[in-house]
């Protein structure tokens, strides 16, 4: 198959977003975020899709690739009425609102701004296991490889949580730096 090599971030369309409206992340269905990002903007509807440059090795040649940052999701930034929710539902290759029971969750305009920024100022960045506050980990390298516990963040600092259950006893340590997985 192929292998990949991240070397960089690119910014893909981004219509203008009204002051009122919310945004709301968008399933699509697999190497369909672009029609869906295409179609949805031919309608007027704003729209962020960031996709990144990848090169990817093949045994024969090596290529580089536009992929998305986040496979199968486009954002929109719109008004939750039944004329903004048609223009969806009529996109090609969308397949939900990403939410709760059937309820289209927004997202808070402080998350898409934190993405938008980081890749629009070209930071380097690389891809994360997203982890919750409670979660079991494992540290994956370093000094600490193998060690297990709870995800704790405090103060922005992010900590892994060791217990001892028969003396009812913890001890936290800073993983910043470290990479983990979800146990």
């Amino acid at each position: 198959m192929s292998s990949t090599l991240q070397t960089f971030s690119v910014a893909q369309s981004v219509g203008l977003t009204a002051s009122l409206g919310s945004w709301y992340a968008l399933h699509t269905r697999s190497r369909h975020e672009r029609v869906v990002e295409q179609r949805l903007l031919q309608q007027g509807v704003s729209t962020f899709c960031p996709f990144i440059s990848e090169i990817h090795r093949w045994s024969d040649r090596r290529q580089k690739v536009e992929v998305p940052l986040f496979s199968c999701y486009v954002f929109a930034h719109m008004e939750m009425t039944a004329e903004e929710r048609a223009k969806v539902f009529r996109a090609e290759g969308f397949l939900g609102f990403v939410g709760v029971r059937g309820r289209a969750l927004p997202i808070p305009d402080e998350q898409i701004h934190a993405v938008r920024s980081i890749i629009d100022q070209k930071l380097p960045w690389y891809s994360h296991t997203y982890l919750k506050v409670g979660q079991r980990i494992r540290i994956r390298g370093g000094a600490l490889d193998g060690v297990e516990g709870i995800f704790l963040s405090r103060n922005g600092e992010d900590s892994l949580v060791v217990s001892v259950d028969a003396v009812q006893r913890s001890m936290a340590v800073r993983i910043s730096g470290y990479d983990v997985e979800v146990v």
